[in-house]
């Protein structure tokens, strides 16, 4: 079940979104490698905690390391991890462009495939309005839109993002009050 709570848009540089409500995920709790490596071992596996936490370990380090070659790493049902870069302005001609002036940084990006792309997830998702009660079951597909919340799908941490091509609303029942349970098509 994914726990969400309603924000007001107060960015008034997005005025077709400015003073609307829209769901953010609450996140009741991270797990570290070491927990899902527990989490892991828990599931009927040969493997040891331990084992499995050791290979967690390598498997990160490892997408590191080819990313900064270049290398996109895809694992089926998980993501596809590369790396994006930040740039700070755009530079008027190529002889004026320097790494220095011109890039900010670099970011990770990672990707959604297979099982947790959105079409997938959408089927499987219930929501609920934890200030409210209301609770929103998935089964649908998305008939796509835009992301007004501001967040992104592309490997930032912004609280609320949502995958390129889904609105950041339930339907439009969402806004259901009196503890009200309604089922909607996500």
């Amino acid at each position: 079940m994914i726990q969400v709570v309603l924000k007001q848009n107060k960015n008034k540089k997005m005025p077709n979104a400015y003073g609307l409500y829209y769901a953010y995920p609450v996140v009741n709790e991270t797990y570290d490698l070491d927990k899902l490596a527990e989490h892991m071992s828990s599931h009927n596996t040969p493997f040891s905690k331990g084992a499995i936490k050791g290979m967690l370990t390598d498997a990160v380090n490892c997408i590191r390391e080819l990313n900064l070659q270049g290398i996109a790493v895809k694992i089926n049902d998980l993501a596809i991890f590369s790396l994006g870069i930040k740039n700070k302005m755009g530079a008027k001609s190529i002889a004026e462009w320097s790494a220095a002036k011109n890039i900010a940084g670099v970011k990770s990006r990672a990707r959604a495939t297979g099982n947790l792309i959105s079409a997938s997830l959408n089927l499987d998702a219930t929501i609920k309005r934890v200030d409210k009660g209301v609770t929103v079951t998935g089964g649908g597909s998305n008939g796509g839109g835009s992301n007004p919340s501001g967040g992104s799908s592309t490997g930032d941490n912004t609280s609320g993002g949502t995958d390129k091509g889904n609105t950041g609303t339930t339907g439009g029942n969402s806004g259901t009050t009196g503890g009200d349970s309604t089922d909607v098509t996500i």
